[in-house]
């Protein structure tokens, strides 16, 4: 079993109405295709529901594409890498999403404790603490309320989000989030920017975790 000891701790979110105005200010109403009304309305009728709780768009209607360049880390915009252009087709995959196009991820945890699993391994072990991986539009809404989950060496997996082949298999990338080191392909200007990319389903990373919740609801 996972060392619990090892767990993330984070500040707590920033009240639903606070995530709304967030949201409006980065522009992601407008990219989901809702007015800004519409959001608050949604925060405000939500408010009352207990716990640490996210405020997430669904990824039909804001894709991980067009959510990624909102990212901020040491002043530098997020990116996706180069190789993978078909980032929005990695879909919600053993997760049930509410109908709406808002909704709301319980409890939120980097998953520090799974380090060095890989994504094969790291599956069924957060089955067995009752959580769901994040699906990585919402590990995106997670860092654009609180930058400060996103560390060099301390970054996660949202592996909740697959991309199935045509023939039915699953295809082997597995996306993650962490902090460019400005090597490669990346370029020296993004050292320090955060990262949208992949790692294979069955390979283990010292550095990262795995993004999960305890659920999600229509609020």
């Amino acid at each position: 079993m996972p060392d619990l000891s090892t767990r993330f701790a984070v500040t707590a979110l920033p009240s639903l109405l606070a995530q709304a105005e967030r949201l409006i200010e980065l522009g992601v109403h407008d990219l989901a295709g809702l007015s800004a009304e519409e959001m608050r309305t949604f925060a405000a009728a939500a408010h009352g529901v207990e716990g640490e709780v996210l405020l997430a768009v669904h990824p039909g209607r804001a894709p991980a594409s067009a959510l990624a360049p909102l990212l901020r880390h040491e002043g530098k915009p997020g990116f996706v890498v180069v190789d993978m252009t078909d980032v929005d087709e990695f879909a919600p995959t053993g997760v049930e999403l509410p109908e709406g196009p808002l909704y709301l991820v319980a409890a939120p945890d980097r998953g520090d404790h799974l380090a060095n699993w890989s994504p094969e391994e790291a599956l069924p072990a957060l089955a067995a603490e009752d959580r769901t991986p994040l699906l990585l539009t919402e590990g995106i809404h997670w860092l654009l309320q609180q930058p400060e989950v996103l560390e060099r060496n301390q970054c996660f997996m949202t592996i909740g989000s697959r991309l199935r082949k045509p023939k039915g298999t699953f295809d082997a990338r597995t996306p993650a989030i962490w902090v460019s080191n400005g090597t490669g392909r990346d370029g020296r200007e993004r050292r320090d920017a955060p990262k949208v990319g992949w790692c294979w389903w069955g390979n283990r990373h010292t550095w990262l975790g795995f993004g999960s919740t305890t659920g999600r609801s229509a609020g």
